[in-house]
């Protein structure tokens, strides 16, 4: 398990993820210029009878379906109004595609997006898949991702890799194909680099670093816990190390060895202490109004090009509040 990268090696991964970025911006620019057809303006005309002189082919309705969805520019700006007035000089252009406005996303954001892969940040409230109990219309980061890829190309989807629980806020990674998923779901131990949590526990944590290691199992009431006979169940691994901590609370910065379903949760309510806001896994106290688990950094080989990709979030600064203060946590 790799625990950090040196800075000169985040700043050269920086630099190179930079210089993609630029090239697929070049890249788009050239193409949109392939896709645009450009008209000077010779006489006096309104947009419309112009339009319909000038592109052969199209008849009245399609050209107002052009002006309507932004793809006609006059001098650089879309322009929309079937009686704009051309004047002799101005240029005319017609981008043959129509312009995409993805859709809004809810509590996420976009951080990484290549012809593979997604990775977003998401925030505490926002499931990553539908419940089993959830309505149609139920918001997820799934779904919002689902919309965003179909908006360029109805074609397009969007596979799910690995969950973060509603309340868990931080990174997450999405494939775009079933071909993407398989791969990362199926070398998942070998392709992950790096799993790194922030977790606000209840208490103060006296061992400054240390493992915590068992093997979860399920029970009917769909809580997890740590069987007490070796093999039994999925063996799950914790490394946790103290980053700030006093009498009521501990700042932990946790690594994932294997990514269970509430391992985090399990085994900080083991060592007695549950992550703040965790009621299920004995958690007493709301301090953040919110679960205090954070997905804070993700890095992994990029499935297609084996690039070893780094991303790295903040420590929410909620997390950083009860030691703000010296009152005694809010109870529940």
């Amino acid at each position: 398990m790799n625990m950090g990268r040196s800075r000169p090696e985040q700043q050269k991964q920086k630099q190179k993820q930079n210089q993609n970025q630029k090239e697929q911006r070049s890249k788009v620019k050239d193409n949109a210029k392939e896709k645009q057809k450009a008209y000077d303006v010779d006489e006096p005309m309104e947009l419309l009878p112009f339009l319909i002189k000038h592109i052969a082919g199209a008849g009245r309705n399609k050209i107002k379906s052009m002006l309507a969805h932004g793809q006609i520019s006059v001098d650089g700006k879309p322009n929309t109004a079937y009686n704009f007035p051309l004047r002799p000089g101005s240029k005319v252009t017609l981008n043959k595609e129509r312009i995409v406005e993805a859709p809004p996303l809810e509590g996420m954001k976009i951080v990484h997006e290549d012809d593979d892969i997604i990775v977003i940040h998401k925030q505490a409230g926002l499931l990553s898949v539908s419940s089993a109990s959830g309505a149609e219309n139920e918001v997820t980061a799934y779904r919002q991702l689902m919309a965003y890829v179909r908006a360029y190309n109805p074609k397009n989807r969007i596979f799910i890799v690995h969950r973060l629980d509603r309340d868990t806020s931080g990174l997450m990674l999405f494939a775009r194909s079933e071909a993407v998923q398989q791969q990362l779901q199926n070398n998942w131990q070998e392709t992950v680099q790096e799993r790194m949590y922030v977790a606000l526990v209840e208490g103060a944590v006296k061992q400054e670093q240390g493992t915590i290691s068992s093997w979860l199992k399920e029970s009917k009431t769909l809580k997890m816990y740590s069987s007490k006979y070796p093999n039994d169940g999925q063996h799950a691994v914790t490394h946790y190390k103290v980053i700030r901590s006093d009498r009521n609370f501990s700042l932990l910065e946790v690594h994932l060895e294997t990514g269970r379903k509430n391992q985090i949760r399990v085994h900080m309510e083991e060592i007695g202490h549950p992550v703040v806001g965790d009621k299920k896994y004995g958690a007493h106290t709301k301090a953040i109004g919110r679960l205090g688990l954070h997905a804070r950094v993700l890095a992994f080989h990029h499935p297609t090009t084996g690039e070893l990709l780094r991303f790295e979030t903040e420590i929410p600064k909620l997390f950083l509040k009860p030691f703000q203060t010296d009152s005694p946590p809010d109870k529940k």
